[in-house]
């Protein structure tokens, strides 16, 4: 029997993905000594945050609760770009489109209204004209934010990471966690195969896999299998130069995309539908389902049918649907030295800058300067 060697941390983070290493990142930087321990070596194709690119939107059809913790996160990702050579965002501005009584795209103006941002909001013909590569029915709206765009998903995880580990972080890569336990003196026993790690705090940022962490809560997250893919457009029409990144919200889609840069196609993914999977079996298996492609192509003829070309590259990710698809963070309802943040639900992403200051806040002085109680377990009756 091989015995287990043992490390003491003042915060252990199980997951250094998007949220995990945002907060290595914080705490490290306030010399808090903090291990973070991942199942695989971010960034990696595993989960939630590969792909290139993902979306910033200020303006939030999700409920303007979120305003001002996306705000705080652009201002976030703009300081990251500042301190390390990573290109992280890209100021493409972001195209919101749909029926005239979306109530996303209602829910988008009003949070524009309440918080004084730019939204310019346009007609079918309108769009048309100052975007040709669209083509809308004519009872669409636009709603376009100029000074929204995208982030460069996998520069920001490793920028964070390199910024955690130059401040003092422990990164522990490829080491699935199998078990946390409350020790005496509040201490927490985080296990791994060859090692055992001691916090006085944990925050858990695993994705799809907290809930195999947490079994006892049964957390109201279904882990969930996606797919995207890039497709050769014309680089007059859809290049990252001339065109926004987009959505669109109708009665039967929910999706998005992303201009072309350096001929690698315009981008285009579902938020809606997808497979519930055991993230144990997540794949990169894009086509073996026939909607892997056949979903986007669909997209592609109703709204873009310029951009309908060959598919270039296409790929999967997780994402980790709460059933209200908003966020869960908290402290878990019988240890409050243990912090769970998960259920980012396909929008997440986008506010990882600020998670990583939220997280940091909430191990370091038990609570934080944001309001976060939309997120909160008690909505569950947990």
């Amino acid at each position: 029997m091989n015995l287990k060697e043992e490390a003491y941390f003042d915060v252990a983070i199980i997951g250094a993905g998007t949220m995990g290493i945002a907060a290595g990142a914080f705490l490290a930087q306030q010399k808090v000594n903090t291990v973070l321990i991942d199942a695989f070596d971010p960034p990696h194709h595993h989960g939630s945050h590969h792909g290139d690119t993902r979306m910033i939107r200020h303006a939030y059809g999700e409920g303007r609760q979120y305003v001002t913790l996306v705000k705080r996160a652009q201002q976030l990702w703009e300081e990251l770009e500042q301190h390390t050579t990573y290109k992280i965002f890209e100021k493409t501005g972001v195209l919101g489109l749909g029926p005239k009584d979306s109530s996303f795209l209602q829910e988008t103006i009003e949070a524009a209204n309440k918080y004084d941002l730019p939204l310019d909001i346009l007609n079918s013909k309108e769009i048309k004209e100052r975007w040709p590569g669209f083509s809308v029915p004519d009872h669409f709206i636009g709603c376009f934010e100029s000074e929204s765009g995208l982030i460069y998903s996998e520069n920001a995880i490793k920028a964070y990471k390199e910024i955690a580990i130059n401040n003092g972080a422990k990164l522990v890569t490829n080491t699935p966690v199998q078990q946390i336990e409350m020790e005496e003196m509040n201490n927490i026993k985080i296990s791994t195969e060859n090692q055992v790690y001691y916090a006085k705090k944990v925050i858990v940022t695993a994705g799809a896999w907290v809930a195999k962490l947490l079994p006892d809560l049964n957390l109201p997250i279904r882990p969930t299998r996606k797919a995207f893919g890039w497709f050769d457009a014309p680089a007059d029409l859809y290049d990252i130069t001339n065109f926004p990144s987009f959505y669109v919200e109708d009665d039967t889609n929910m999706c998005y995309g992303f201009p072309c840069k350096d001929g690698a196609g315009l981008k285009i993914g579902r938020s809606d539908g997808g497979q519930a999977i055991d993230p144990n079996q997540h794949k990169q298996n894009f086509g073996q389902y026939e909607t892997d492609e056949e979903d986007l192509r669909f997209f592609l003829r109703t709204y873009m049918p310029k951009a309908n070309g060959e598919l270039k590259q296409g790929k999967t990710c997780l994402y980790t649907l709460s059933s209200d698809n908003h966020f869960i963070i908290d402290y878990h309802p019988e240890h409050e030295n243990i912090i769970i943040a998960c259920g980012f639900s396909g929008h997440g992403f986008k506010f990882g800058s600020v998670m990583g200051e939220v997280l940091g806040q909430l191990a370091q002085k038990g609570k934080s300067s944001f309001d976060i109680s939309l997120f909160s377990l008690k909505r569950f009756d947990l």
